[in-house]
């Protein structure tokens, strides 16, 4: 069988190893965006309270991104010849962000669960740009680039959106 007949042998100059070492660092980055996504839509769809709309709309368009981060990742992978997530058993395996499933939670608990799991996204992502720059993956790690900063922005808007007021003016 000549390598155009091997199945999903995308041509690329990485070298194998290459390939995997990406592939493996990305994939549970993808598989904890999606359980992000879902659990920012699971808290749009059940937000309450007084701030519900400005709430409601920005957990809106948190999801949005990161619904947009996902096509992104999983073709990032399959361009260098990896393979990706094929199902959500497979997302549930690799995932590292935990999921919510209580009935009720406060809008502000919502918030800072967010916050963190943006966080926890943000030194995910670092770490995927550590193997994608070891190996010259410069497109990777161009987009990983983006990733970080738009993750950043969600956590700073979350953050500023859970704090309470003071007197201060600060």
């Amino acid at each position: 069988m000549s390598k155009n007949d091997q199945p999903l042998a995308t041509p690329t100059d990485l070298n194998p190893a290459a390939t995997q070492d990406i592939s493996e660092a990305l994939n549970p980055v993808l598989a904890d965006v999606f359980a992000l996504y879902l659990k920012t839509k699971n808290f749009h769809w059940h937000v309450s309270g007084p701030h519900f709309r400005d709430y409601h709309l920005m957990l809106d368009e948190q999801g949005q991104e990161l619904f947009d981060m996902t096509d992104m990742l999983a073709e990032r992978v399959r361009k260098i010849g990896g393979t990706t997530l094929r199902s959500i058993g497979d997302i549930a395996r690799r995932q590292t962000v935990k999921d919510n499933d209580a009935e009720f939670v406060a809008p502000l608990a919502m918030l800072g669960e967010l916050c963190s799991d943006n966080q926890h996204l943000t030194a995910s992502l670092r770490k995927a740009h550590d193997v994608t720059d070891r190996h010259r993956d410069i497109a990777s790690s161009s987009l990983i680039e983006n990733w970080i900063d738009e993750t950043e922005r969600r956590t700073w808007f979350l953050y500023e959106a859970s704090r309470s007021g003071d007197d201060t003016g600060h």
